[in-house]
């Protein structure tokens, strides 16, 4: 269409009036002009209606005829977009052929009023000519901050501290560097300065420039940087192309008359370039800059920052500013998209889509209570370790045939009636040394006495406390006692009576049993304080019963490692300095690293948890534990002749086996029968009708236990929850927006219902290679909420 003869007269108004409103302060060259003494002038009033007058004739041009089937284009186009969607943003590209058409506020065009439904219309320039393609579009991203090089320029007339401090918004989120001149340097070590500053191999992503700039035609546009000194575009050109094949994709002029130089960087390759199409105020370029670099900090892109500085400069300065927010234009790449600085992302926000919704929400919060109850672990554990006694049996992975290595001598309802004991509470002293009596006459090497012996029974102390001694002075078969102690609930412990053994020469653990826990050595170097409890801070009875065992098998011929009835030290450090003195070993170290009490183990105990704190074993089935032998067997001499044989090679336990057996009350040394034990007693018939387990049996499994150098770990239930949160999340983001799984819904379902049944198999095999347990329930139960929040979602 015609170009308009009386929006050309009224632009060329409005820019003569512009530029006597600000003419003591721009960044530009302005040509002298005579003064003649006139009557003072309200330019600020002019101005106002020199704009109106500007935008009017040009809004009205625009409306023409011959662009309604521009605009309906672009309004139809708009509204297919957004038919399924909420309006969104459409960049709307200009390319003027002619410098007058260039230089008018195209920015203003209201075409996104006529169509209000259809989202932001942004429009920005394009030059007519485009040689260089920009940087490749697959180009990865940096991993470091943006780099931004200000360049400042001749400082003039101007005011520079305004600028500095706004650049100082991206100090947060880029590295900044300034060159610029300083006295006394030449002509050519400034330009060869700037030069290198632009080439630099690091590379830039903005380039900034305050200071004065001017068009012009040959040389691509020119910028002052220092007095009477300039550098053209085409000076510079080898340089920026550089910058450019090393990053470059932005660049702001804060200057004036920009069109040249701002068409020059576009057909270079550079994305985007902001200028100033008109001389700008020095002060308004100061607000401009500001604005602009805080919305850069906060990671938009250079066109709304360009917008955002804009809209300040029209609503909040326009009394202050008139006319300011007309200037200001963006240049594009048509192939590029618009630069923004990316933030490295903070901790929680790379964690934030991971957050459940509050439906969610309540059912992990009910799932992580669980998963800190002890009862509830407790139980979990019992029904797991019976599933791997199923699993063990099922796929033939039982130990290999062997003599168990513990013996329990028994004195059961039957033993009592035939001793003529009419009550065994306490026991009898005088019969138990009648059964040590017959244990070492048959050979016995290692003995342990699962009775307290803290309270008095004046001649029958002297019984045992004989027997014990003959034993121990044994010159064939020296015998090593393993006694019985336990905290009482005052804190005080209740250990065997001087008078019937010396810890001199025997050994005393504690027989403190923790629901179906391993019982652990104390810390290391910490017998005193690094301990939970008094108890933690004693040998357990069977770990003293194992070491006893392998030191017999280990150095059968070591004296040294004999009880003496005259030593006058303890023999529990006795082995421990033997061993580290003359067999250069540790004690812990003769069984499992597990047997330890762990820092986090500890840690967890001041929490209420018992995180990797080994469990008994109970998978393994009770005869390939232990023998049992009822003591009036061995009193009558019922034994047959593999008993007789084996009973020098097994460690030897003196335990009850009666209903009202107890420390503090009847029956306190019966425990319900875990769930893997009731699975392998139901395959006896004999034992199918047992309902208990007793202390005794449960010191022979974690005897064992230690023998076998095998204690098995559980891994706390609350972190495989996180680590089902997170993954049952990450899969319910993937699905969001991924059509081939939402097609494909059931094979979906099924093939993590399928992962999670290998998981489990995959749990149960690792239990028995290396012993540890992986959590299956409750990472499960997680990963069913957020599928049941994947259909519900899609059914909705």
């Amino acid at each position: 269409m015609d170009y308009s003869n009386p929006l050309s007269e009224a632009y060329q108004n409005w820019q003569h009036v512009y530029l006597s409103y600000y003419q003591s302060s721009l960044r530009g060259w302005i040509e002298a002009s005579g003064n003649l003494t006139q009557p003072p002038v309200d330019w600020h009033g002019k101005l106002v209606q020199a704009e109106a007058k500007l935008l009017s004739d040009f809004h009205h041009w625009l409306r023409s005829a011959e662009l309604f089937e521009i605009r309906t284009t672009i309004g139809n186009h708009r509204l297919l977009s957004s038919e399924n969607a909420a309006p969104s943003t459409a960049n709307l590209f200009l390319t003027c052929t002619e410098m007058e058409l260039e230089r008018l506020p195209w920015e203003t065009w209201e075409i996104g009023a006529e169509f209000p439904t259809t989202g932001l219309i942004r429009i920005a320039r394009v030059p007519l000519n485009i040689r260089h393609a920009t940087i490749s579009p697959v180009q990865p991203p940096r991993k470091r901050k943006a780099r931004v090089l200000t360049i400042l320029g001749d400082e003039t007339g101007l005011n520079f501290q305004g600028d500095k401090a706004a650049i100082q918004a991206l100090a947060k989120v880029a590295e900044v560097e300034f060159v610029g001149g300083k006295p006394g340097e030449s002509r050519g070590e400034l330009k060869a300065k700037i030069c290198n500053a632009i080439a630099d191999e690091q590379g830039w992503d903005i380039l900034l420039f305050a200071g004065h700039s001017n068009e012009t035609v040959a040389t691509g546009g020119e910028f002052a940087i220092a007095p009477q000194i300039s550098l053209s575009f085409k000076e510079i050109r080898p340089q920026l192309l550089a910058a450019k094949e090393r990053g470059l994709q932005f660049a702001l002029f804060n200057s004036c008359n920009g069109l040249s130089l701002a068409r020059s960087l576009i057909d270079l390759g550079l994305s985007q370039v902001a200028i100033m199409r008109e001389p700008i105020c020095d002060d308004v370029a100061q607000v401009f800059l500001l604005q602009f670099l805080q919305s850069l900090a906060e990671c938009k892109d250079v066109h709304d920052c360009l917008l955002a500085a804009s809209a300040l400069l029209k609503q909040s300065k326009n009394l202050t500013y008139p006319s300011a927010y007309l200037i200001p234009s963006l240049f594009c790449h048509p192939g590029a998209k618009p630069f923004q600085i990316h933030k490295k992302p903070q901790l929680w926000q790379r964690f934030q889509p991971l957050i459940p919704a509050p439906k969610e929400a309540i059912a992990l919060s009910i799932l992580t209570l669980l998963s800190l109850s002890l009862p509830v672990q407790d139980r979990l554990l019992e029904q797991r370790v019976k599933v791997q006694a199923m699993y063990r049996q099922f796929t033939g992975q039982l130990p290999p045939p062997a003599p168990p290595p513990v013996l329990l001598v028994q004195i059961d309802e039957q033993s009592i009636q035939k001793a003529g004991m009419s009550d065994p509470v306490p026991m009898n002293r005088t019969y138990l040394a009648s059964l040590v009596d017959a244990l070492v006459e048959k050979e016995a090497r290692i003995i342990g006495i699962d009775y307290l012996l803290d309270r008095p029974q004046k001649m029958r102390d002297r019984a045992l406390a004989k027997s014990l001694q003959t034993a121990v002075q044994n010159p064939t078969h020296p015998v090593t006692f393993v006694l019985a102690t336990v905290q009482d609930d005052d804190g005080s412990w209740l250990r065997t009576r001087p008078e019937i053994a010396s810890p001199n020469w025997s050994l005393q653990g504690h027989i403190h049993l923790w629901q179906w826990n391993m019982r652990l050595l104390p810390p290391k170097g910490s017998r005193d304080r690094a301990a939970p409890t008094l108890v933690d801070r004693q040998y357990p009875f069977s770990y003293l019963l194992a070491l006893a065992q392998k030191l017999q098998q280990d150095y059968p011929k070591d004296a040294a490692l004999k009880p003496d009835l005259n030593s006058s030290t303890d023999f529990l450090e006795q082995l421990i300095d033997n061993l580290k003195r003359e067999q250069k070993k540790n004690h812990r170290t003769l069984f499992s690293p597990a047997a330890q009490m762990q820092p986090i183990t500890i840690f967890s105990y001041s929490l209420g948890q018992m995180w990797l704190h080994p469990i008994i074993d109970f998978s393994i089935p009770p005869q390939q534990v232990y023998d049992t032998l009822p003591a009036w067997h061995l009193l009558e001499n019922k034994l047959n002749s593999q008993q007789l044989d084996r009973i020098s090679q097994k460690i030897l336990i003196i335990v009850p086996k009666y209903s009202d057996a107890g420390i503090d009350f009847d029956g306190q040394d019966n425990f319900p029968l875990p769930a893997a034990l009731r699975y392998w007693f139901k395959q006896d018939e004999v034992l199918s009708q047992r309902k208990s387990i007793t202390g005794g049996e449960v010191h022979a499994y974690m005897v064992d236990r230690y023998l076998q150098k095998r204690l098995v770990v559980p891994l706390p239930d609350l972190w495989f929850l996180g680590i089902g949160i997170i993954l049952g999340k990450s899969l319910f983001v993937l699905t969001k927006k991924n059509k081939i799984i939402l097609n494909n819904k059931l094979i979906f379902i099924s093939t993590i219902g399928v992962l999670s049944i290998v998981y489990g198999i995959v749990s149960l095999q690792l239990y028995m290679s290396n012993a540890i347990i992986l959590p299956w329930l409750f990472p499960t139960l997680v990963i069913g909420i957020y599928l049941l929040s994947f259909v519900t979602r899609n059914k909705k």
